[in-house]
């Protein structure tokens, strides 16, 4: 019978099982989050940061999927010390629809996919911020595919949370990865 239960809970989609989020406690642990489920790639040629309407957005699954992500936290008793967020509409979205905490927006979370932002610089300056921070303090970042890619060298698909800590002379060390699907 064990084994039976066993199977069945390992056969039921990752989203309808109970994520462990401890990681997420720990002092100091810096989370970051791709933007919830916003359907299509890069933005169209007409993008104006400050218009959504020109951007490509999170559509009905992604604002459930962004809330779904906040609930789990709260339900876990996961708290952050900042909620900083790209001023991409799509990510600005996804962090206040979370519901964790005031969003602070940070230029340096903004994409540079299609040479819309420099790669470089704005990995150095969001390493920066991080590192500006008491080494104790629990970080939310919420952002895009490129971004995190470049800070952790990691795929985040969207709503996924990868799950670092900071290494001792700089950089992130990925320690766990949480996705609840679209």
């Amino acid at each position: 019978m064990r084994l039976f239960l066993l199977i069945l809970v390992l056969s039921l989609p990752l989203e309808t099982r109970a994520q462990d989020m401890s990681t997420l406690n720990q002092p100091g642990v810096v989370a970051l989050m791709r933007h919830a489920l916003a359907p299509g790639t890069g933005d169209p040629q007409d993008f104006d940061l400050d218009e959504c309407s020109t951007q490509r957005n999170l559509d009905a699954r992604g604002r459930d999927q962004a809330r779904r992500v906040g609930q789990a936290l709260r339900e876990a008793g996961v708290t952050f010390d900042a909620l900083w967020s790209s001023q991409w509409c799509r990510a600005r979205d996804t962090a206040k629809l979370l519901d964790l905490a005031e969003v602070t927006e940070q230029p340096a979370l903004n994409s540079f996919f299609a040479g819309r932002g420099d790669r470089a610089t704005q990995t150095a300056e969001t390493l920066d911020l991080i590192g500006a921070q008491s080494p104790d303090a629990r970080l939310l970042l919420v952002s895009h595919q490129v971004n995190i890619s470049a800070l952790t060298g990691s795929f985040a698909g969207s709503g996924e949370i990868i799950v670092a800590r900071r290494r001792d002379g700089g950089g992130l060390e990925v320690i766990d990865r949480i996705k609840i699907a679209p």
